[in-house]
Parts: structure tokens; C-alpha cells; sequence
């Protein structure tokens, strides 16, 4: 064979290879694009705050002082030794949990609370969101807590900081083993929570942990957002699912975290 003939060769190997490069790059800038259009499409579409609820507690008589920022709201009441970080359920708009957390700030008695704006209301990619806020404010007793996916992603973080007071589970199950006090909430008509999870999940809780059914009540009600799908329907109302889990919260709380009851359970 030739010097010609191998330098063509060379060349047509080279070309095919840079053809074959170029291919591979534009099918990954392609499934690329089309990966975030299809999760910007996912993100985009998420439950909103009931209007009336939004417009009662932005304009409330003054019980509790609401502070917005770019990390989410402070839910300043009366309290001045506990404070609770609170992780919104998956996809929902964060606001929707202010009627609850509101009632749960009032009062002498009252919890302070940090309710987490979430990137792309995934709590997911969020998780150490607690950090800063933790180090921001001076509180004796620190609770972090969440609705359903915000549960579960609060479950995580709690996981890594056993200083923490307590563990709040809103329709929510613990991912991995857990080493501070848990109360753990949900309704009977739920039909978002996996149960079977759920039950399985009751390995990681510790010694003494709460675990309470509302009877009547629902996935979505501990926010203001609306129905969920494949939710059940509830036989009680919003205010009336967000009252009860309130009042447990604090006798929880009031009780040094449900410790006190034997195993703790409800069920």
C-alpha cells in the first residue's frame, strides 16, 4: 500500500471518529435538555395555598409576628424557649402550613416557628436547611419536623443531630434509624401515606415514641392547599385535623417530649 493510500485512510478514520464524537455529544446535550425540561415540568406543577387561608394569616391581628425572608417565614409568638423548623410536604407551596404553625406559636405556651421555603418545594434539596437557622437564634429546646416528604426528609436530619429536642412526623415515617424523641401524626383517612411503609418504619422510631391517629382526618388537611391526589376523604375539617395535631403537639411537648406514657403509642 502506499504513503497516499495510508494517509487517506488516516484521515477517513480521524473524520469518522470526530463524527461519531460530535453524535454521542449532541445525544447528551439532547437528553440533557430534555431531562430538565421534564423536571422543570414536574417542579412547576405543585399545590398552592389555599387563598382565604394565605389572606387570614398575612393579616392577622398581631398574636403572632410573621417575618418573611428568601429561607421562608419566622413565626414569632409569645414563646421564648422552643422553636420548631418546619420541612413542607413535597411539592406543596410552603405557605400552605402557615394556619397550622400560626396556632401552634400562639400562646404562652407557644412553639416558635421557622417554616422552610424548599428549592423547587422538594424538601430533598433542602435538607440542612436547620443549620443556619439553628445557629442564627438562641433557643433552649430545638424541634425540626414535616409533612410528608418534609417529614421524611426531617427524619434525615435528625438522624445527624441527636442534640435535637424532637422529632415531628406529619404524615410522615422516619427513613432511618432516629435517636431523639418522635411523635409521629396521621389521619385515618389517608390515603397518600403508605402504610405498609409506614408499619415497617416503626423499627427506626426509639423507645418511647408517640405515634397518634386522627380519627377522620386526612393527608392533605395538616396544610391549606386543597385536595391531594389519591387522598381519602376526610370526615372532619381542616381547622378541625390542625387543631387536634396541635393540641398533641404540645402536650407532647409539655409531657418532656411523650416519654412519660409507657410506650407512647396510640394506635
Amino acid at each position: 500500500m502506499s504513503v497516499d493510500s495510508k494517509q487517506t485512510d488516516t484521515t477517513s478514520g480521524s473524520v469518522k471518529k470526530r463524527g461519531l464524537l460530535r453524535t454521542i455529544l449532541w445525544t447528551v446535550l439532547i437528553l440533557t435538555a430534555v431531562t430538565a425540561m421534564a423536571f422543570l415540568l414536574y417542579v412547576g406543577r405543585y399545590y398552592g395555598t389555599a387563598p382565604e387561608a394565605m389572606d387570614y394569616y398575612l393579616n392577622s391581628p398581631g398574636r403572632v409576628q410573621l417575618h418573611e425572608s428568601n429561607r421562608g417565614i419566622f413565626l414569632d409568638g409569645p414563646g421564648q424557649e422552643r422553636a420548631l423548623v418546619f420541612y413542607p410536604g413535597g411539592k406543596v407551596e410552603y405557605t400552605a402550613y402557615l394556619p397550622l404553625l400560626y396556632k401552634l406559636a400562639e400562646g404562652k405556651e407557644g412553639i416558635d416557628c421557622f417554616l422552610v421555603r424548599m428549592p423547587f418545594h422538594l424538601a430533598i434539596f433542602g435538607k440542612n436547611a436547620a443549620d443556619k437557622i439553628v445557629k442564627e437564634y438562641a433557643y433552649s429546646e430545638w424541634y425540626i419536623g414535616g409533612h410528608s416528604l418534609g417529614g421524611a426528609v426531617a427524619s434525615m436530619y435528625a438522624a445527624d443531630h441527636e442534640e435535637l429536642s424532637g422529632l415531628i412526623l406529619l404524615a410522615a415515617y422516619p427513613t432511618g434509624p432516629v435517636h431523639v424523641p418522635v411523635i409521629e401524626i396521621y389521619g385515618s383517612a389517608d390515603g397518600v401515606l403508605r402504610q405498609k411503609k409506614r408499619e415497617e418504619a416503626d423499627a427506626y422510631l426509639p423507645d418511647g415514641a408517640r405515634v397518634e391517629v386522627l380519627e377522620g382526618g386526612n393527608h392533605a388537611q395538616f396544610g391549606n392547599y386543597g385536595i391531594q391526589k389519591g387522598d381519602g376523604e376526610a370526615a372532619i375539617t381542616a381547622e378541625e385535623q390542625q387543631d387536634m395535631t396541635v393540641r398533641l403537639i404540645r402536650e407532647w411537648i409539655g409531657n418532656g417530649n411523650g416519654t412519660n406514657d409507657g410506650n407512647g403509642t396510640n394506635e
